[in-house]
């Protein structure tokens, strides 16, 4: 990835809006499909809200059925290009204290200690090591596949308004 501003870092939401945060892969119908900082298990997105909002409670009823369709939908996408053992869904809030759901692959590569036990139990240095960051040199084949995975799924549960 080319050096850029880090300050998008610390708004993610509206700099999606912006068009400032680069790890968008998407904009969905309730918010913006990103791809994870760290990637060393390769595929991790977040689904961003379209509204800085601190629960999915905090929706409506139809928000959040348009929040958890959309991020089914991005498992979809991450299942299909990554070809994972399964995909986890997470949401917390707790350091980062907005809503934002995480969509973890997990294979079967991971040590099987790890496959057993939630993501978060992995050590520090796989969020934090500069080899595990997203990187385009590296990862941006893959995020392309997902965009296009995923902006196929999403029309075929959108329709645009021209095929209505």
């Amino acid at each position: 990835m080319t050096e850029i501003n880090r300050d998008w870092k610390l708004d993610r939401i509206n700099s999606a809006h912006r068009g400032e945060n680069p790890y968008v892969i998407a904009r969905m119908k309730s918010g913006f499909a990103v791809i994870g900082d760290t990637q060393f298990l390769p595929g991790y997105c977040v689904l961003l809200p379209s509204a800085k909002v601190d629960t999915l409670n905090d929706l409506d009823h139809e928000e959040r059925a348009h929040y958890l369709l959309d991020m089914s939908l991005l498992g979809d996408a991450i299942e299909k290009v990554c070809k994972p053992k399964r995909v986890n869904y997470s949401i917390y809030g707790n350091t980062d204290t907005y809503l934002h759901a995480h969509i973890f692959p997990r294979y079967n590569w991971e040590p099987v200690e790890r496959q057993v036990k939630p993501v978060w139990l992995y050590p520090e240095e796989k969020w934090t090591d500069k080899e595990h960051q997203y990187n385009d040199n590296e990862h941006l084949p893959m995020k392309e596949r997902l965009r296009e995975e995923l902006r196929k799924r999403m029309s075929e549960i959108y329709p645009s308004k021209e095929e209505k």
